[in-house]
């Protein structure tokens, strides 16, 4: 368990900041969209 969040932010410290916002944008567009 701990593992995998160590995992994950790992991932996620290795992710740019374009990718990051594109994610946002993702995340928060409305369903249906």
């Amino acid at each position: 368990r701990i593992w995998r969040d160590a995992r994950v932010e790992r991932i996620w410290e290795g992710t740019s900041e374009i990718q990051r916002h594109i994610i946002s944008r993702e995340l928060l567009r409305p369903h249906g969209a």
